[in-house]
């Protein structure tokens, strides 16, 4: 089916102009203005902005955390994304302790085999184990099944939390094999004696979530990162920043020119420390790690975002529903499971609150969203920008549509927003992935599976429409 997008203000990470967009068989065959060309369907973009379908490479799908599992399955959490414009996530497949990675990634298949996606999928591969389930031998296999990011936890001690020994090992092991290491940054065991500390002397309360997990322990750990990835020489992708702290090891990084990024996610630019004190439990809806900072550091996050001393936005959407997840920690902040809901309202929020309030450029939201995340993880120019040969990953974005958010205008599972009540103005009208019409002036009109998996490329080469990784 050929689809005619005429007269929308077309808007990349470098280009903005009025344009028509032709889309045949699943991908951008023609630019131009005023284009004379038939097509079985035409969608009038004039006064709307068409943009590239962001990318989101940082999302937790029905994965088991904290004594529970989220609340989102691949179809709950695709239909999701896409009504927020996204068209493209990269989720982490968990490595249970135990289990080897080829299991792992077995797993997570069966997820999206069984709960089909709206929108494209790709994985990165989260390590826990490399003494009882996996080896590092295996662990250099797993990039040829197109999964070409390695994710490890510096924090969640007992749980997911890996040593020195096994973060080194691991950046070794992306240095020979091209893969991109993610890290989850946080000291975690100055943080587990905090948390001991806490819960002895009778604090419970949610607030408590941020109190142990000071911002310094989170810059302790991301300096700690970034200097082990410079001696295995492995490129490095730090997480959720989500404080000063930890933006000036990035920040020096980028200005000597190493191979460290940062990412952020709405969450730490809108949401302050205090949320975690409002009552009768409702503070438990913002324990997600790290935890939401003063509201002091929210500054210095735009401010690295404007000068690409950050990078990405991603959302960390590790959705759980307040009621009978949340409540599992009512009496022990320790026990709640941490994370937070967003898959869905990433745009919403930077086009109000970055771009219409001049915070950032609109240029510069597609490029967070959208270009540099398909950069960074090996899906460009396949992804992440409106080009001919492209996929046809297209949102039709309304400027000008009022927009409330909260849980009874989302479309994920969790009972609940982080930005409940908030008026947003601009909204998606009509989303394409590679060509297909996903969502349309609010109404989902697609079946699930009309999502992929994505394999992608090894990190710094790039990925064309058609093009196949050898496994």
């Amino acid at each position: 089916m050929s689809t005619l997008i005429k007269g929308g203000r077309v808007v990349t990470a470098s280009d903005d102009y009025i344009g028509d967009i032709l889309v045949e068989s699943g991908t951008i065959s023609l630019i131009g203005a005023s284009l004379d060309t038939a097509a079985d369907k035409v969608v009038d973009a004039a006064g709307k902005y068409v943009m590239p379908g962001a990318v989101d490479p940082h999302t937790h799908l029905e994965m088991p955390f904290g004594g529970t599992v989220t609340c989102d399955d691949f179809t709950s959490g695709t239909v999701s994304a896409a009504f927020g414009g996204t068209t493209t996530l990269v989720d982490f497949c968990l490595q249970i302790p135990g289990e080897s990675f080829a299991q792992a990634l077995e797993n997570w298949h069966e997820k999206i085999d069984r709960c089909k996606p709206v929108i494209d999928v790709g994985f990165h591969i989260a390590i826990t184990d490399l003494n009882k389930g996996g080896t590092l031998e295996d662990l250099a296999k797993v990039p040829a099944e197109g999964v070409t990011s390695y994710k490890v936890f510096m924090a969640y001690k007992g749980a997911v939390m890996v040593d020195d020994e096994t973060l080194f090992q691991v950046m070794r092991t992306a240095a020979e094999t091209g893969a991109l290491v993610m890290v989850h940054a946080e000291n975690g065991d100055a943080i587990d004696i905090l948390v001991k500390d806490a819960l002895a002397a009778g604090h419970t309360e949610p607030i408590w979530h941020a109190r142990t997990r000071p911002p310094i322990t989170e810059g302790e750990a991301t300096n700690r990162a970034i200097q082990l990835a410079r001696v295995a020489g492995a490129p490095l992708y730090v997480v959720h920043v989500s404080c000063k702290e930890a933006i000036d090891p990035v920040a020096r990084a980028r200005e000597a020119d190493w191979d460290a990024w940062g990412e952020t996610c709405p969450q730490y630019l809108f949401i302050d420390e205090t949320a975690l004190e409002q009552p009768n439990f409702e503070g438990g809806k913002y324990v997600y790690t790290p935890p939401p900072r003063p509201k002091e550091h929210q500054d210095h996050l735009w401010q690295a975002l404007r000068s690409d001393m950050l990078s990405v936005v991603s959302t960390d959407h590790c959705p759980f529903r307040w009621q009978g997840q949340k409540t599992l920690g009512q009496d022990d902040f320790s026990k709640i499971p941490n994370g937070g809901v967003g898959i869905e309202n990433r745009l919403h929020m930077l086009h109000h609150f970055g771009v219409r309030e001049g915070r950032i450029s609109l240029n510069r939201m597609v490029e967070l969203v959208s270009t540099a995340p398909a950069k960074f993880f090996g899906l460009y120019p396949k992804k992440g920008t409106i080009a001919v040969g492209a996929d046809a990953d297209i949102v039709v974005w309304d400027p000008e549509k009022p927009f409330t958010i909260s849980a009874q205008t989302h479309h994920s599972n969790s009972d609940y927003t982080l930005f409940e009540g908030t008026e947003v103005v601009g909204a998606p009208e009509v989303v394409l992935v590679r060509g297909q019409t996903i969502v349309e002036y609010g109404e989902l009109v697609a079946e699930p599976g009309a999502g992929e998996f994505v394999r992608r490329a090894a990190f710094g080469e790039t990925l064309t429409a058609g093009q196949t990784i050898e496994a």
